[in-house]
């Protein structure tokens, strides 16, 4: 059987880490946060962790929100990927 795609297998509200990668830049970390503070205001820097790849050309953070709805989460991942300085949202 199909599940409607309207339906989540996430319950609302939860904690939710979303992985975002970008070329490291000193702005990277605090450019996200910002934004994501715009979704998540319950959001701040100790809910995100930091990390350099092994040559040091790119930052991952995972960060973790409290999603609300599955229409928040699809506005933020909208935003972050398409924002310039993302590479990658996972």
């Amino acid at each position: 059987m199909a599940m409607d795609p309207k339906e989540s297998l996430i319950e609302y509200p939860s904690d939710f880490p979303i992985k975002v990668m970008g070329a490291t830049h000193e702005t990277f970390a605090t450019t996200i946060l910002e934004l994501i503070v715009l979704h998540d205001p319950t959001f701040h820097e100790g809910k995100m962790e930091v990390r350099p790849s092994s040559k040091g050309s790119y930052t991952g953070l995972t960060v973790t929100v409290r999603a609300t709805s599955r229409e928040m989460l699809d506005k933020l991942y909208t935003e972050l990927s398409k924002h310039p300085m993302v590479k990658v949202v996972l």
